[in-house]
């Protein structure tokens, strides 16, 4: 395949965010590779966006849908309308470099054998963020998932997506069961498992603000959320009981660390996210 030709869908849900997205589209249209399509799914209120969409309608193609509430409700949507090569799924608050697509056409033109590819997450204020993402490129596999994968850094192939099919939409910001994330990499994990191979190049670079860690009340219930939906995938695929065991005696340590120095609002946060990666993985 030609690298010119190679089309993306980008799959955008937003709600609640205008000055991202417009930060987001701002750098969309500084792209130098240019065969693209945007698909903004919006559950906002009727009409917040409008002025923003019809501003870039004309600068590239941009379909805009709605969708009820639920991140992966919204991506089930758009993926009854996407026409590219290859699909990815940018958050309403990241952003591309002016080369990020032009460097992800050609790293998919050089290799045919990819059915699909993750970058590595960077926070431009923040270079200590995202420290879980390795600096060093290889396969994604079932146990290496969870450190070379996110929503916002994926890029697949559409013969994956048309395999693969919906995002279970019990997962994702918006569940209404209390899942608050695991939904892109169930996705990831279905994909490897049905002989799809996908390769983390860490030298493909997807800007994403990391939420600061204030351990407030709000970050705490967002903690358990999504660590309710971790502890669910790794139920879901079947992973073995020291893997899980691990992340449980992680979390613990990370709570009592914490409540020895004196971190009270800390230990509260690992607690949480123990609760929550338990009783996800119950079911």
């Amino acid at each position: 395949m030609d690298c010119k030709t190679i089309k993306f869908s980008l799959i955008l849900a937003t709600v609640g965010r205008v000055e991202e997205l417009a930060k987001f589209l701002q750098h969309l249209d500084r792209q130098t590779y240019r065969c693209f399509e945007l698909i903004i799914v919006d559950q906002n209120p009727d009409g917040i966006l409008d002025p923003l969409i019809r501003q870039y309608q004309e600068r590239f193609p941009l379909l805009h849908l709605r969708s009820e509430r639920g991140l992966s409700r919204a991506r089930n949507v758009a993926l009854q309308h996407f026409s590219g090569d290859v699909v990815a799924f940018p958050d309403d608050d990241c952003w591309y470099a002016p080369d990020l697509l032009e460097k992800v056409a050609s790293a998919f033109c050089q290799n045919s054998d990819w059915d699909g590819l993750t970058g590595r997450a960077i926070d431009d204020f923040r270079p200590d963020a995202y420290r879980r993402f390795p600096h060093k490129s290889g396969w994604i596999d079932k146990r290496n998932v969870w450190q070379r994968g996110i929503s916002f850094t994926i890029f697949l192939r559409a013969r994956v997506i048309r395999e693969i099919g919906l995002f279970d939409e019990s997962i994702g910001v918006g569940s209404q069961y209390g899942k608050l994330s695991g939904e892109e990499t169930d996705y990831l994990i279905r994909a490897i498992e049905s002989g799809f191979r996908i390769h983390y190049c860490a030298d493909v670079c997807i800007f994403h603000p990391d939420p600061a860690s204030t351990y407030d009340h709000n970050l705490i219930k967002k903690a358990y959320g999504y660590w309710v939906g971790f502890g669910y995938v790794l139920k879901k695929h079947n992973y073995p009981i020291s893997f899980v065991v691990y992340y449980w005696f992680r979390a613990l340590g990370g709570a009592v660390v914490s409540l020895v120095t004196f971190n009270c609002a800390k230990s509260r946060y690992h607690f949480a996210s123990l609760k929550g990666c338990v009783l996800g993985w119950l079911g």
